[in-house]
């Protein structure tokens, strides 16, 4: 273990960043797919609240839920996004402690309020000491901030497993419940094309639900457990469950959704007449 690693501070004022240990000298390259989501992102969800708000028409709760989600997306996108960046492009690995634990909160409080805001959708569609101060991710996530405790953290780390799969494992219920009878409600449709239609969004729901639900099972599960995996692979698939379903929200809820497209595509003819 490098001397950055096993330096020891009492009460840090800062923390250090490592990005994605392991491939610091791809980090240039691997800022690209990350600037190409953010931007797609930021864009999305902030259209997807001014048509909303624009429109008298989608003042309706399935918009309104829509419009937490896009808010959801955004706080967590840009409370971690632009020091990701900063790593990957200026090396800027330093992070204030205040700024850590208030990154941490947000990527926690927030990550919970989409599950519940999914299964919002879902059911509306049917009716401190420290041991050192390096954290090998390049946002400050919960488990790995607990990890650099001197204390034992068994009990910290099991109480927040229990607590992602009492949250996810309900909102993981209800959504199940949902799209069972959302499915019994589509086999029953009285044409082969509505039903291949309906099905077909149907389906990009789910793909959108199971890529918030699956990577951050997976990290959880990997950081506590899994201690062969490679820690790149780790970071990885945090990075994936933090920043993937604020890309896909916009596309699959917003212009996916007629209302929405249509309301879209009219504000682009209207400027380029």
């Amino acid at each position: 273990m490098s001397n950055s690693n096993t330096t020891h501070f009492s009460n840090p004022s800062t923390f250090s960043l490592l990005g994605i240990p392991g491939l610091e000298a791809a980090h240039v390259w691997i800022s690209i797919p990350f600037c190409t989501m953010y931007i797609p992102a930021i864009l999305g969800n902030i259209s997807i609240l001014f048509i909303v708000k624009t429109e008298p028409s989608l003042h309706e709760p399935m918009y309104y839920f829509l419009c937490m989600l896009a808010v959801t997306d955004l706080v967590l996108y840009t409370s971690t996004v632009p020091k990701m960046l900063s790593i990957f492009w200026f090396n800027s690995r330093e992070i204030n402690f205040s700024a850590c634990l208030t990154q941490m909160y947000f990527v926690l409080v927030f990550s919970m309020m989409q599950s519940g805001i999914l299964v919002a959708m879902a059911l509306d569609r049917y009716a401190v000491a420290w041991s050192t101060n390096i954290i090998p991710q390049p946002y400050c996530a919960h488990i790995a901030v607990v990890n650099l405790a001197c204390a034992d953290t068994r009990v910290s780390s099991y109480y927040g497993l229990f607590v992602r799969l009492c949250v996810l494992g309900l909102d993981g219920i209800f959504i199940a419940v949902s799209y069972t009878q959302i499915l019994r409600a589509i086999f029953s449709l009285p044409t082969k094309d509505t039903r291949l239609k309906t099905l077909g969004t149907c389906g990009s729901h789910i793909f959108v639900i199971l890529a918030f639900y699956i990577p951050g099972l997976f990290m959880s599960l990997m950081h506590r457990f899994a201690q062969n995996v490679p820690l790149h692979f780790q970071v990885l698939i945090g990075n994936m469950y933090l920043l993937l379903p604020p890309v896909l929200n916009p596309i699959i809820y917003g212009v996916r959704t007629k209302q929405i497209r249509d309301r879209l595509l009219q504000l682009f003819t209207h400027k380029g007449a």
